[in-house]
C-alpha cells in the first residue's frame, strides 16, 4: 500500500512545495516509484517538476469536479519512477464547487483508492490555507509532513495547525499522523535559526526530523529552472537536506511496516 504524505502548514512561504517536490523526486530516485500531487491552484509545483503551462492538460479538478479517473490525467515527469498529478487555475473553482458536494471532504481519498498498488510513495503538496482542497489532502493522507520556517513566531504556527490536525482526526480521518516537522530555511550563523530549532526539538522531540534544509541560493534557483534540486545541483546543501530527509521517510516507512507486520503477526 501507497503511503501518503500531506505537506502542509497554513502559513505561507515555508518552503511546502520546495519540500513537496525535491522529497518526491529524491524517494523516486532511491527507486520507490512516487506520486506528487499539486492540489494548490497556483501550480507551483506542477512548474517546479518541468510543466509549463497548457491550457489542454488534464489536472486534478477533472479529477475532483468531473470524476475523471486518474489514469486520464496522470503525467510523467523527468525524473524516473516519479509521476506528477497537475494543478492549474481551474482548481481554485474546486474549493468553491465542492462546498456543496456530497461527501465533498472525502472526494480525494475515492479518487485516489485505484493509486494504492501502484506506488511507494504518494505526496500531496498543500495550499497554504486551509481549505475544502487542504482537507481534503489531510482525509486522504495517512500522515503529515509539516515544514516550518526558522523564524519568530514559528512554535506559535506549528500548535495552531496541530490543533487543525487534532480535530480532523477526531471527526474525519482517525489515522492521520504526524510523519515530521521539517525545520526549512536554516542558518547556522544566526542565533534565531539555532534557537527556533532548539526549542521545537525541546517542544516536539522525535517528532522533528533530523534533516535540516539550509537556507540555499541553488535551492531557491531550482523551480525556475523546472529541475528538483537533484538534477539542478546534486554537490549543493540543499540536495544534501532533501536526500538525507528522503532517507529518514523511507526508514519510517519501513519501521512503520515491520510494526505492522508484527502486530499482524501476534494478532494471528
Amino acid at each position: 500500500m501507497a503511503r501518503i504524505i500531506a505537506v502542509a502548514n497554513q502559513k505561507g512561504g515555508v518552503g511546502k512545495t520546495t519540500t513537496a517536490v525535491n522529497l518526491a523526486a529524491c524517494l523516486a530516485s532511491a527507486e520507490h516509484p512516487t506520486l506528487l500531487v499539486d492540489c494548490d491552484s497556483q501550480a507551483n509545483a506542477t512548474a517546479a517538476i518541468g510543466f509549463t503551462k497548457d491550457p489542454s492538460r488534464r489536472t486534478l479538478y477533472h479529477a475532483l469536479i468531473l470524476n475523471e479517473p486518474f489514469d486520464r490525467i496522470i503525467q510523467k515527469s523527468q525524473v524516473d519512477r516519479l509521476d506528477v498529478i497537475p494543478a492549474d487555475k481551474n482548481l481554485a473553482g474546486a474549493a468553491v464547487e465542492l462546498v456543496n458536494a456530497e461527501e465533498r471532504e472525502y472526494k480525494l481519498r475515492a479518487a485516489m483508492k485505484s493509486l494504492d498498488e501502484r506506488y511507494k510513495f504518494i505526496l500531496l503538496d498543500c495550499p497554504p490555507a486551509l481549505d475544502l482542497l487542504t482537507l481534503n489532502a489531510l482525509v486522504a493522507a495517512g500522515s503529515v509532513l509539516v515544514p516550518i520556517q526558522c523564524e519568530y513566531l514559528a512554535l506559535e504556527g506549528v500548535s495552531e495547525l496541530l490543533d487543525t490536525l487534532m480535530r480532523i482526526r477526531r471527526t474525519l480521518n482517525p489515522r492521520l499522523e504526524i510523519e515530521g516537522i521539517l525545520l526549512t530555511m536554516y542558518d547556522e550563523r544566526t542565533t534565531l535559526s539555532r534557537q527556533v530549532a532548539n526549542d521545537l526539538r525541546t517542544f516536539f522531540g522525535t517528532q522533528v526530523f533530523k534533516s535540516m534544509i539550509p537556507r540555499n541560493v541553488r535551492l531557491a534557483e531550482a523551480p525556475s529552472f523546472g529541475k528538483p534540486i537533484i538534477f539542478y545541483d546534486i554537490h549543493s546543501k540543499g540536495a544534501e537536506g532533501y536526500i538525507q530527509l528522503a532517507r529518514e521517510v523511507i526508514d519510517n516507512a519501513e519501521k512503520r511496516a515491520g510494526t505492522g507486520a508484527r502486530s499482524a503477526h501476534s494478532g494471528g
